[in-house]
Parts: C-alpha cells; structure tokens; sequence
C-alpha cells in the first residue's frame, strides 16, 4: 500500500494524541493473512519511522556506500536499541543492503571495510547504482515487471530468496499485479 503526502500534514497530531502504537495494533490484526509484511520508512527518523519500529519484528536497513551513510547507521542501531529497551524488545536488526555500490573503486571497497555493526550481517549482493531503478520508481512500475532480466532485478530478485526462501518455494506468480503495472504503463 502506498503512502501519502497528505500523511506529513497529519503527523502532528498523530504525534500529539499519541497515535504511536496504532501502526502495530492494525497490523497484529493481519497477523494471519499474511507471512510478512514490510514496511518502508522515509529516511529521516520521524513519528512514521517510530511507530513503525514500534510495530516490526525486525528490520532491514538500506545503507548507501558513502561515509555520511556510516554515521547514519550508527545512529539508527542507538534508536533501535532505544525502541527495544522502552516499547519493543523483540526488535531485531535482520541485515543491512548495501545500495549504490560499485564494486571497482577503492572508495566504496573503504567504507564497507568500515562497516562494523556488531553481529548485524551485512547482506549480499550488495546492490549497484542503477538508472533502470528510477525509471521504473518514476513510472510507478515494479523493477521486476519494467526489466525482468536488467541486472539489479537479478540481484534484488537473489536477495529477497535470501529473506524469504520459504515463501520462494511456494510463491505463486501473480499475473493480476503484472497486468494492473502493465496498464497503467501503458497509459
């Protein structure tokens, strides 16, 4: 389901009536419809971000290779600790995907050398930086429909079987989703 702009109008309130929970309450309503649900947060750290903290299992943290992206990693694993220790001790760190990377300069080689979270596994393939991903995002057409063989769909296909190898043995192929992308596509 996608989000709205209209949602940072309302934050406010949201925040001020204490609405932090509401997020993981709605969701443990869904508990048996669905295997897992992911969540995407904008990047700052924000009331959204919180509650979705508040309401996940675990999470996974998209980490650009830059030096900027290490100091912002370290400052989410101190509010993840946070979250566990007041709202959500089940929280845990499942990995971090590394995006925007090229593999052939020293530069990106460094800061990944510098990555060190603890026991927070660092997934793989680490993801590059692809034009292909924000024509797709533009267009508003899963990766996977707009260019089924382009190189990041291999690679992001390869890492959610990592996540999710029971649901890749049974996952059904779901041509009403391929038809709605193809569809609008094509408008």
């Amino acid at each position: 389901m996608p989000s709205h702009p209209d949602l940072s109008n309302i934050e406010r309130e949201l925040e001020s009536r204490q609405k932090v929970y509401k997020l993981r309450n709605a969701l443990a309503e869904l508990d048996d419809e669905f295997d897992r649900i992911y969540i995407d947060t904008p990047p700052a750290y924000n009331f959204y971000t919180n509650a979705a903290l508040i309401a996940a299992d675990s999470l996974l943290i998209p980490f650009d290779c830059d030096r900027f992206s290490l100091e912002a990693l370290n400052n989410i694993v101190a509010v993840v600790n946070e979250i566990k220790e007041d709202h959500n001790a089940g929280l845990s760190i499942e990995g971090v995907i590394v995006n925007q990377y090229h593999g052939r300069t020293n530069f990106h080689r460094d800061v990944l050398k510098k990555l060190n979270i603890g026991d927070v596994p660092v997934l793989e393939p680490f993801l590059p930086a692809s034009v292909k991903m924000k024509e797709s995002r533009d267009l508003a057409w899963p990766l996977i429909y707009y260019a089924p063989k382009h190189k990041l769909t291999v690679q992001l296909t390869e890492l959610f079987s990592k996540l999710e190898p029971d649901l890749e043995k049974t996952r059904k192929s779901h041509p009403e989703i391929k038809a709605a992308a193809e569809a609008k596509h094509a408008a």
